[in-house]
């Protein structure tokens, strides 16, 4: 078989069935390959960063590898950005791109950027875990399997392989193989270090567990609740790891963090905390409340995590114990352990129960009334909340960045790992838009509706066409406040023209997607909400929910800007 088709069967070997493209005469070989594969279906995007975002959101719906094909040159930077995204929240995206053939490189080729040029391979490495060019058809098969190996070894990572044409067209004499199943489940603890959590407990009672993103591809949220049930231990989560334990268990706390709930923001800043578990979490800014300085625990932290390079970078804990390992292995060596080991645990959890009760009597988020808000225009709040109440509750959320994430974070409730998916640490504008069309393709058999703002979708709204051609039945929900939200509530302290620059005209976001083949919905006000939301699930159609909706009103973030007002670097 050509190389095209060897990489195409290797990528179904390994569980994927779905690429995510755009195409160009440097990966021209790779289109009758597809029709000799049936297996993958090609998703034709309308822009290289859109492909990869897609790729990215299937790998973090299923679990698995995500796919992109592009050309080399302009067609891989315009993936940078959806890359460095899968780099930054760790999501195993494969970037496969088109080069001129490796004995015509540098001779001034239309779109040579190989390494005699402006070098593709250097471009994408900082955002990878490996950027390679393969030089000969002998090597394809052992840098594929290696890049496999390096996106999947520990932390999950994106990787690159440029294929020059003369790879893509050349006869392999090998047969694609599965990567080894342990790949995916293999999970690493350090025991003799995990013990010290008896040595830290010290007569602790108030006790609570931090899970961060570094557990989703552990799949460990049924022994996360078997040890919030076993030993009456609360668990709340940062906003990357949101659903991970169900938000509606009698022991979840919900977000803590940017946007966290008030009741998880309660028992990790109160002065009466005695310890934290912190598993999978770097306690960056945002998971941190801005490195609060209430976040003091008596008997210090525990952090559980496979690296200890950014772990308490700038929260460091008078007791600090680390534990290399992965979380989801550090979950099954907890619930697992003896009662005699874990006899302080056991012996406080009546006590435990009641401070979590205590916690739990007080209000669950920030101005709660607003979820139900008359206003015209309408409240973000109420959006998400009559969202939440019209989807099922399998329902994956993909949330887009901006001052609807926090909306989304805060009073969108997720029940269930890898159903609330946001790009937390880079941010990107738009990317949600892609994203929820590789969810949808991933768990076809879950309703995926997408968080998202005016100012995302004039980046990327243009990809609701792909999703409306290749038949994926994607809800938008667009908050459309005429404005580039958290930045216009920054601005508009600053004067009228830093206001301006920020703001932009209402427009028909409705009528753009049926202009796109997609169904559009106008929503101006609070009632229509519920029977719109309802209409886009009977509809099982691609949609976009325009929500004409208020920029002035406050994100739920007030604890996470004290922080940072409060806030000082200190060596």
């Amino acid at each position: 078989m050509k190389g095209t088709e060897f990489l195409l069967r290797s990528l179904v070997e390994d569980g994927v069935d779905h690429l995510f493209m755009m195409t160009g005469g440097l990966v021209d070989p790779f289109l009758p390959a597809l029709a000799e594969v049936p297996e993958i279906t090609p998703v034709v995007a309308a822009h290289e960063g859109g492909a990869a975002a897609m790729a990215d959101g299937y790998a973090r719906a299923s679990g698995r590898i995500g796919a992109c094909l592009c050309i080399g040159g302009p067609g891989l930077t315009n993936t940078v950005t959806s890359m460095s995204a899968a780099y930054t929240d760790e999501s195993p995206v494969l970037l496969l791109t088109g080069a001129v053939e490796n004995d015509m490189q540098g001779l001034g080729l239309f779109q040579d950027a190989t390494a005699s040029t402006y070098n593709d391979v250097a471009i994408m490495a900082p955002v990878t875990v490996e950027s390679y060019s393969v030089p000969n058809i002998e090597l394809l098969r052992h840098k594929y399997r290696g890049a496999v190996k390096s996106m999947l070894d520990d932390a999950r990572r994106p990787a690159h392989l440029t294929i020059p044409r003369d790879i893509q067209r050349a006869e392999i004499d090998a047969e694609p193989v599965a990567a080894s199943a342990q790949l995916l489940t293999s999970m690493t603890l350090d025991t003799e270090a995990a013990k010290t959590l008896w040595e830290a407990l010290g007569g602790a009672t108030r006790v609570a567990i931090l899970i961060g993103g570094g557990v989703i591809a552990d799949d460990a949220t049924k022994d996360i609740v078997a040890i919030a049930e076993r030993f009456s231990v609360p668990v709340c989560t940062t906003e990357h790891a949101k659903g991970i334990m169900p938000e509606d268990h009698p022991l979840a706390l919900g977000v803590f963090g940017y946007a966290g709930t008030r009741h998880a923001t309660d028992a990790i800043l109160a002065q009466d905390l005695d310890l934290l578990i912190v598993v999978g979490s770097t306690l960056n800014v945002r998971d941190s409340m801005y490195w609060s300085d209430k976040l003091a625990p008596k008997n210090g932290i525990v952090t559980v995590n496979i690296s200890a390079v950014h772990v308490g970078c700038h929260t460091i804990p008078k007791v600090e114990r680390f534990v290399r390992g992965h979380g989801g292995a550090f979950a099954k060596w907890l619930l697992n352990a003896s009662d005699g080991d874990a006899k302080q645990l056991l012996e406080t959890g009546a006590e435990r129960q009641a401070w979590v009760d205590q916690i739990k009597k007080g209000p669950r988020l920030y101005d709660p009334e607003n979820m139900t808000s008359d206003q015209v225009r309408i409240h973000p709040t109420r959006m998400v909340a009559e969202c939440r109440k019209a989807m099922p509750r399998g329902t994956i959320a993909i949330v887009d960045s901006g001052a609807h994430r926090a909306f989304a974070s805060h009073y969108w409730d997720s029940y269930g790992p890898r159903e609330f998916i946001t790009a937390s640490n880079l941010g990107p504008m738009g990317w949600g838009i892609g994203a929820g069309i590789g969810a949808k393709a991933a768990r076809p058999d879950r309703p995926v509706v997408v968080f998202s703002g005016d100012g995302c979708f004039r980046m990327h709204g243009m990809e609701v066409q792909t999703a409306a051609r290749f038949g994926l039945p994607v809800i938008y929900c667009v908050s459309n406040n005429d404005a580039l939200g958290n930045v216009w509530l920054r601005a508009v302290n600053d004067g009228d023209i830093p206001a301006r620059l920020n703001e932009a005209p209402d427009q028909d976001l409705a009528g753009f997607a049926r202009a796109f083949g997609a169904e559009g919905i106008t929503v101006t006000e609070p009632d229509d909400l519920a029977p719109a939301f309802a209409k886009a699930l009977e509809l099982d159609k691609t949609v976009v929910i325009d929500v004409k909706t208020d920029r002035n009103c406050k994100t739920p973030t007030q604890p996470y800007h004290e922080g940072a007002a409060a806030w000082s670097y200190k060596e």
